[in-house]
């Protein structure tokens, strides 16, 4: 053969046993097949071979595995980010007529999704309060075939009842979807959310794996998984449809960084906690929001399930809070106290090595102001790895310059 044809068709194969740390990185848009029977007769939707890198290469396959064992779920499909997680649960169980519920503290861009393609499609939705299971029980209907849940909330950050509303939904028939990116797998256990007497968990769980799985702010990518492989197929199906997929070297960054993810987030926990108790000492904030709080909206929710242990450590949290600025300063004071920030750098997204800060308008996020929060400007904290006590030092000298 000639040199060129030589180069794509050299007969060397490496041997078949290799072993290292690290997994190896399978790059593929085509996949070779043997003859053309097993062209024919190779399945992709159950992993027992390879047909398209669209529908996984080893390198997926194992990053799905380790997802599910870190999750509790039996099934994973990968996709470009976690809002497209939650696309590929919408546009894979709703049809014209159909309802979705949201809980009103809901991830943002949920709601745009079901106030844009959703509406236009037909398929209405209604927000209920997440602290309140008879809101939830109450407008549950017979259109209704999806409840989204979130706990942590988004921004405000209550944690709701959440065994009580997966309760709900099972005795009412509808599919529970859980947005499971602030608990990460490592809180709870979104998927044993009962006992031995009553078994209760979720069907879903959506998982922004931009955040802890990364662990750098430099992946973009998300989960959905399961443990019904019937409701797995259907999510897969439109996964195929939608042509939905996600590079080999993003997948090998989550590979690398997920043996990780329980010392980075319990790091993120403890220093979060102690800003956020830092914070409650501060008279320019009228409130503290943390689960972890005695008296942050849900504290008991949280204890309860992410305390199961048997209180032989604190239960686990996100690296999160926020503050709600006493009124007396306006959001021109508290957009000057963000920008004097110098360790906490303005930016959206969390789980990442460095804090993060944004100021929100929560007026303009929610269907009325909830009786639970205090009035004020909202600001949220992500924090990172850096020392506590610099943090501290950083909220503290912007609080001279701003909130004083």
């Amino acid at each position: 053969m000639s040199m060129p044809t030589d180069l794509i068709h050299h007969p060397y194969a490496p041997p078949a046993a290799f072993a290292a740390p690290q997994p190896g990185v399978f790059k593929a848009s085509t996949v070779i097949f043997p003859n053309v029977a097993a062209m024919r007769n190779r399945e992709w939707k159950d992993k027992s071979g390879y047909t398209y890198g669209l529908h996984g290469t080893p390198t997926t396959f194992i990053l799905e595995e380790r997802l599910c064992a870190l999750e509790g779920g039996l099934q994973c499909l990968l996709v470009p980010s976690g809002l497209a997680a939650i696309a590929n649960v919408a546009l894979s169980l709703l049809v014209s007529g159909d309802e979705v519920l949201i809980p009103d503290n809901a991830y943002g861009p949920n709601k745009t999704l079901a106030n844009g393609e959703l509406k236009d499609w037909g398929i209405t939705h209604r927000t209920y309060d997440p602290m309140d299971p008879a809101d939830l029980a109450a407008k549950i209907g017979p259109r209704t075939r999806l409840v989204w849940l979130e706990a942590a909330g988004s921004v405000t950050l209550e944690f709701p009842d959440l065994v009580e509303m997966t309760r709900i939904c099972r005795a009412k028939g509808v599919i529970s979807a859980l947005d499971n990116t602030w608990g990460a797998g490592l809180a709870f256990n979104a998927f044993d959310l009962g006992t031995v007497a009553e078994p209760l968990g979720v069907d879903i769980s959506v998982h922004a794996l931009t955040k802890y799985p990364s662990g750098g702010g430099d992946v973009l990518m998300g989960s959905v998984i399961t443990r019904d492989a019937a409701l797995h197929l259907k999510l897969k199906l439109t996964h195929m449809r939608l042509g939905l997929g996600v590079s080999a070297n993003d997948t090998e960054t989550v590979l690398r960084s997920l043996p990780s993810i329980a010392l980075r987030y319990r790091a993120h926990d403890a220093a979060a906690r102690t800003l956020a108790s830092w914070c409650q000492g501060r008279d320019a904030f009228a409130q503290v929001l943390h689960p972890a709080l005695a008296d942050s909206p849900g504290h008991a929710h949280w204890a309860a399930l992410c305390n199961r242990d048997g209180g032989t450590e604190p239960g686990r949290a996100a690296g999160l809070f926020s503050v709600i600025v006493d009124p007396r300063f306006d959001a021109t004071r508290v957009d000057a106290f963000c920008d004097a920030l110098r360790l906490f750098k303005l930016g959206y997204s969390w789980g990442g090595p460095m804090s993060l800060v944004v100021p929100y308008e929560l007026g303009s996020m929610r269907s009325r102001w909830p009786a639970h929060l205090a009035h004020g400007t909202l600001i949220r904290f992500s924090v990172g790895l850096e020392a506590v006590h610099d943090l501290q030092a950083d909220l503290a000298q912007a609080m001279v310059q701003a909130l004083a």
